[in-house]
């Protein structure tokens, strides 16, 4: 695929891992669970499919595995579950050595004007928190996602 289209989101970022510690992160449900998702199913094979519920009150990303070459580059369909009539974006990431760990580098096409800001905020905040996944940091909990049930506190309690 060539250059950004208008309808692109890039993100580009420096992680402290290499290629081959970053990688699973994209592929495998139990790594997608940490950054990315309150639960996550993935098959990472060509025409393999994941999904992962986002947030745990029921934003669900579904999409395709296009193409897997570890540890460099993953490409997938993402759209969410649900839109009917919506065209599936696709997402390319790419992972490059740099330095000490890696440059990821996320391209994502076909969002639709009305999610743009929405989509490209989402990316910076995942994306930050895989950088402290995938370096052997705790990215704590996801303050966009819905608390596990068993944290839930009664009002007023601490």
């Amino acid at each position: 695929m060539t250059g950004p289209a208008e309808d692109a989101i890039v993100r580009e970022m420096h992680v402290d891992a290499s290629p081959s510690e970053v990688f699973p992160y994209f592929v495998e449900a139990e790594k997608l669970a940490v950054w990315k998702a309150a639960t996550a199913q993935a098959h990472p094979v060509p025409g393999g499919t994941f999904r992962m519920d986002v947030t745990g009150r029921g934003d669900v990303a579904i999409g395709s595995y296009v193409e897997i070459d570890p540890p460099h580059r993953v490409v997938f369909t993402w759209e969410w579950e649900g839109d009917i009539g919506a065209a599936p974006g696709v997402v390319e990431v790419t992972l490059t050595p740099d330095g000490e760990g890696t440059l990821v580098r996320l391209l994502h096409r076909g969002v639709a004007p009305e999610r743009q800001q929405h989509s490209a905020a989402g990316w910076a905040h995942y994306l930050e928190r895989l950088a402290h996944a995938a370096s052997g940091r705790n990215p704590g909990p996801d303050p966009w996602a819905k608390p596990p049930a068993d944290t839930h506190q009664m009002e007023g309690m601490p």
